[in-house]
């Protein structure tokens, strides 16, 4: 009687159902049934998998809500002691997507703690990276549908779901600080997807699903061998496991962490983890691992002024422009979400006082540039943007925020969203600023910002000093656009990275 599930949890779940429906423990007691039974699943105590994967990113697109961008192949051996829920994953990375370049590396997690390790050593996980860890690893174990069946409290009845164009029975299960919902297949019964609703700063709620395909016995249990990984329909990372070995043994060593390095380590971030901020920068290699989200641990963001009324916002991941006109103020560029926009507007109100925001420039469409577009909006400002991508940055306003709730989702309010074709003008008598929307390789839809008094040239992505400027594709259009435009001798500041002297890279910026 060890297996059953007590029978006041089956009547209580089973009345939350309607007559003809079967019960969330109908469903789960027939998955793990399909999966090998719970004998097997139980004799499951190790896991060693050789895989390969594949990533993208929709928030990194050619054109605004284009073809995802491909990011990069890995080869990944992984290491799982599902008894004690502690892992070991060795990434080999081919990034090809946003540097071309090889990343190798490790993982370890344990329930209180991770490191990870690379060419520069090791060092504990941010609370925010363990947490997402720890959501993925039990959104993948195989024996996901155990830990439900054996915990019938934790399951509920939940209406059927959607995936592409099939509907399927579903039941949600909370998992420690998880909530999945488990979609199941009509005819094998197996799981056809865990999801979970996430929130994204463009996309507003989204279903962020693991859809599991390929099942094969290892072992007496059956496991899936494809793990597509979709955010609203779209693949945005997908292993295939192509060796699954059951219950070898796995050397202590390969989980240890030094003990320093367990007591510096940082606790699993409990509340308001921006989970799909935090795993599609792992795909991209570009987290900067900190809870503090937008600069590195002990950083943080700073004004540096590049001319009177011009302020470089750096610190961070990603950059802002403060540009105080005479009866407004106005800002390039939204990084990340609405904390990095909080902290610049309250920045640029405290640094020009009575001024509103009048106007947020919006460089491009991708998403490390515009997450926090929204808190502008909320703000009352003017959002421009570069031609075509007004209609996409009318759906991001529109886009429910509920499962993270942000200041427009609060207090909506209309937005106001001007397109540039070519080129616009805000001027008053005291400052000039020339937007100009420029043919480049990196976007469909791109604005330049020149603030003539200061003479200072504002450019995302396309350049982001760093010291010397490399030639190439993307500097050639910033070069191309300054020769247009007139525009010598001036100071260009980085949406990524400082600043830099546009005399002094005439090289990098010269014409093919």
């Amino acid at each position: 009687m060890r297996n059953a599930v007590p029978f006041a949890a089956l009547l209580l779940l089973a009345a939350v159902q309607p007559a003809s429906a079967q019960s969330p423990t109908e469903l789960v007691q027939q998955a793990v049934a399909a999966q090998g039974g719970v004998d097997a699943l139980r004799a499951l105590k190790t896991l060693t998998i050789k895989a390969t994967a594949q990533h993208w990113e929709p928030g990194q697109s050619v054109r605004a809500g284009g073809e995802t961008r491909f990011i990069g192949d890995s080869t990944i051996a992984l290491s799982i002691d599902l008894a004690n829920r502690i892992s070991r994953a060795d990434w080999d990375r081919d990034m090809k997507y946003v540097v071309v370049e090889r990343l190798q590396f490790s993982e370890i997690v344990h329930p209180t703690y991770g490191v990870v390790t690379d060419k520069d050593g090791t060092r504990p996980m941010s609370g925010l990276r363990l947490a997402a860890h720890h959501r993925e690893h039990g959104r993948a174990s195989p024996v996901l549908l155990l830990r439900a069946l054996e915990n019938p409290k934790d399951v509920s009845a939940i209406a059927d779901q959607r995936l592409g164009e099939q509907s399927h029975p579903a039941v949600a299960f909370n998992d420690g600080q998880a909530r999945y919902v488990i979609l199941f297949d009509r005819a094998s019964k197996l799981p056809a997807a865990v999801r979970t609703r996430d929130a994204d700063h463009i996309y507003g709620d989204s279903d962020y699903d693991m859809v599991l395909g390929d099942w094969k016995s290892v072992g007496g249990a059956r496991i899936a061998h494809t793990l597509s990984f979709r955010l609203g329909g779209r693949d945005v990372q997908r292993l295939t496991y192509q060796e699954v070995a059951v219950n070898q043994a796995i050397a202590a060593s390969t989980f240890e962490v030094p003990e320093k390095l367990r007591t510096a380590a940082l606790a699993s971030a409990s509340a308001d983890v921006p989970y799909q901020w935090v795993l599609r920068r792992m795909f991209l290699g570009r987290l900067l691992d900190s809870d503090n989200v937008y600069f590195p641990p002990g950083g943080g963001f700073k004004l540096v002024e590049l001319a009177p009324n011009v302020q470089h916002v750096v610190g961070g991941s990603a950059n802002n422009l403060i540009v105080a006109m005479r009866d407004g103020i106005v800002i390039f560029d939204a990084p990340v979400n609405e904390g990095q926009s909080r902290w610049v507007i309250d920045a640029a109100k405290k640094k020009y006082p009575g001024k509103p925001i009048s106007h947020l420039v919006l460089t491009h469409h991708h998403m490390d540039h515009t997450g926090g577009m929204r808190t502008y909006v909320a703000e009352g400002a003017t959002v421009i943007v570069p031609a075509p991508v007004k209609a996409y940055f009318e759906q991001v306003v529109k886009a429910p925020q509920t499962v993270s709730p942000d200041a427009l989702q609060k207090q909506p309010r209309p937005a106001t969203i001007v397109e540039v074709a070519e080129t616009m003008t805000l001027k008053d008598g005291t400052i000039q600023l020339n937007l100009h929307n420029i043919p480049n390789p990196h976007s469909d839809g791109m604005l330049i910002g020149h603030v003539v008094q200061g003479n200072i040239v504002w450019v995302t992505d396309l350049i982001s000093p760093r010291g010397p400027i490399a030639r190439n594709p993307n500097t050639v259009a910033v070069g191309n656009a300054l020769r247009k435009y007139n525009i010598t001798d001036a100071t260009i500041a980085g949406g990524h990275g400082t600043v830099a002297k546009q005399a002094e890279n005439q090289a990098a910026l010269a014409a093919n």
